[in-house]
């Protein structure tokens, strides 16, 4: 099994890496005979990723760096491989935000470390995965680094598109992009089952996550995210007064509010843990007084990125419920226009029919409340509310 096996439904992308793959190959053994490195368009310093959520953007770069430093171009065996697949490889770097953004002070962390020669691969690898997520300033700093990259560096960034608001202009410019479509739910299903699913299950799920592998891995998996998904679908039929819409509203908080807690909770104990460690927790002697103080201020900006990755958790899980209702108004679209299209929610069929007998206009406008409250928690909108606003425009006449 290669590298590029994990990357479903997307064998234009694949074939791109792989030959961009074996360039970087040419140009390091050129180097290593010491000749000038040969003139190829198949690699470049930089490259951004975009496809929709679950396409497999990071999954597409961490493989391209794997390629990069293996010797066989991705085999997925070698010790080279199996350290980028783990995020152990020295000379590759992932930057995964935890909070709601990327700063400056650890892009430009990135940026220097880039700046070095490969120490045991054959290139410096900087993987962004989120790359919209950049503030200002560190998207300043990356642009510097990708303006004048270092000879053996490659920056691969990940984005949902290469619209400004995504990725600047400034960036988009100099890298070379790979667009990457939504997979298929017969290439979904099939990873499923190759990772050991129940082919029915994995079935239900890849047409349930409409092509997400990761949704569809974790619904396959999870009875807890079957059970949430299954609440959010029977939201649409059960708005039948105001109070309905906030009761729907505080449940679909508080169930985002929960799953944050369990997705967090215990790394957040092992993070201060560890911190006290190494700030010298329950010492003695000379000088406990000064590291108190320094330990203090440790776990104050250690409890800062805490709250802003569970800021980021509970907006994640709000985002997958809002995203499994807009499917709902789709399937009842569909319904009315008798497409013969599969639904997202087969088992919802009974309230999808009941919701088909409102007018056309009447579902549009609901589907655009769930498409707005989505975009107002990405401007920071807080969740009650928005999840409120939404409910309430989704009320039954």
């Amino acid at each position: 099994m290669t590298v590029w096996d994990e990357l479903v439904g997307q064998p234009e992308a694949v074939s791109i890496l792989r030959a961009a793959s074996t360039a970087a190959a040419a140009i390091v053994a050129a180097e290593a005979a010491g000749h000038p490195p040969p003139a190829t368009a198949g690699m470049t310093h930089a490259w951004l990723f975009t496809g929709p959520p679950g396409s497999g953007r990071s999954v597409a770069a961490r493989a391209f760096a794997a390629a990069l430093q293996c010797p066989d171009g991705g085999c997925g065996t070698c010790q080279a491989c199996h350290t980028v697949k783990t995020g152990t490889h020295a000379d590759v770097h992932l930057v995964v935000p935890d909070g709601l953004s990327i700063s400056v002070q650890e892009m430009r962390q990135i940026v220097l470390t880039a700046a070095r020669a490969p120490s045991l691969g054959r290139w410096q690898v900087v993987v962004v995965e989120d790359a919209d997520r950049l503030t200002e300033a560190a998207a300043n700093a990356l642009l510097k680094a990708v303006e004048e990259p270092p000879q053996r560096t490659v920056f691969l960034l990940c984005a949902p598109s290469t619209h400004p608001d995504d990725v600047p202009v400034t960036i988009r410019s100099r890298c070379r992009v790979v667009t990457l479509r939504t997979p298929s739910a017969d290439a979904v299903a099939a990873v499923l089952v190759g990772r050991g699913v129940d082919p029915e299950i994995a079935d239900w799920a890849a047409q349930a996550s409409q092509g997400h592998v990761g949704r569809a891995n974790r619904l396959a998996r999870d009875p807890d995210a079957r059970a949430r998904r299954a609440a959010v679908l029977a939201i649409p039929a059960s708005l039948r007064s105001l109070q309905d819409c906030l009761v729907a509203a505080d449940r679909l908080v508080k169930a985002a509010e929960e799953e944050a807690v369990a997705d967090t909770a215990g790394r957040n104990e092992s993070e201060k843990e560890a911190l006290g460690q190494a700030m010298g927790a329950g010492g003695t002697g000379k000088g406990t007084a000064a590291a108190t103080r320094s330990a203090a201020a440790a776990l104050k900006e250690l409890e800062r990125k805490q709250k802003s990755r569970a800021t980021r958790a509970q907006r994640d899980a709000l985002d997958r419920a809002l995203v499994d209702l807009a499917a709902f108004y789709r399937d009842v679209i569909l319904d009315q226009a008798r497409a013969g299209v599969s639904p997202a929610h087969p088992e919802a069929a009974g309230d999808v029919r009941r919701l088909a007998t409102l007018p056309p206009e009447a579902v549009l406008q609901r589907l655009d409340a769930v498409l707005a409250c989505r975009e107002a928690l990405e401007l920071n909108v807080k969740p009650r509310i928005a999840v409120e606003a939404m409910t309430a425009a989704l009320r039954l006449p």
